[in-house]
């Protein structure tokens, strides 16, 4: 089922030019051709860094954040998650994220999924994990949500399916859990 390296539907890269670059992201312009068809100039954002996150789970629970996102200007639901720090390893940047952002320690942190939200256009991943065994730590930092729920698993396709979780890593890593631990 997987495509070999010499597919004749892969795209051959000529070139690339950055237009832009920052701690976050660089954006490049490739070279690139399709196939039978002219070479033309593709955008890609380049990150340098990936991230983690996790679904926070008691029992039959999960944890989740209610968030505003100012780029597209809508509040929804989501999971945990931040920056892979460098030099650090993805499942303890996942266990920050959730100490950070809910006031929880994860006991144990088992690996779910790894994605890549936008592959047609980023390089960007998510490394995503079940964060179990709960200890409260402390309260977690307000300017990470507006509020945290502990929201019922039987609920969650009905969040997503009505769009109040439609964060792309959050959709992953719920959906990903629902079909595979729920």
């Amino acid at each position: 089922m997987s495509a070999t390296m010499d597919d004749p539907a892969q795209w051959t890269v000529h070139g690339s030019r950055r237009v832009y670059t920052s701690d976050w992201v660089d954006v490049d312009l490739d070279e690139v051709e399709i196939p039978g068809r002219a070479r033309f100039e593709h955008h890609v954002l380049r990150f340098p860094r990936p991230s983690a996150g996790a679904v926070v789970v008691d029992g039959d629970r999960v944890l989740l954040l209610w968030r505003h996102r100012f780029i597209v200007d809508t509040w929804g639901w989501e999971i945990p998650a931040g920056w892979v720090d460098a030099g650090e390893e993805p499942v303890v940047a996942a266990a920050r994220e959730v100490a950070e952002e809910t006031g929880y320690r994860a006991g144990s942190l088992a690996h779910l999924v790894t994605v890549n939200p936008m592959p047609g256009i980023s390089t960007h991943r998510f490394h995503l994990y079940v964060a179990t065994d709960l200890t409260r730590v402390g309260e977690p930092d307000p300017a990470e949500s507006s509020r945290r729920e502990w929201v019922a698993t039987a609920d969650l396709p009905a969040l997503i399916g009505g769009g109040d979780i439609a964060d792309a890593a959050t959709v992953s890593a719920l959906g990903t859990y629902l079909v595979t631990r729920g």
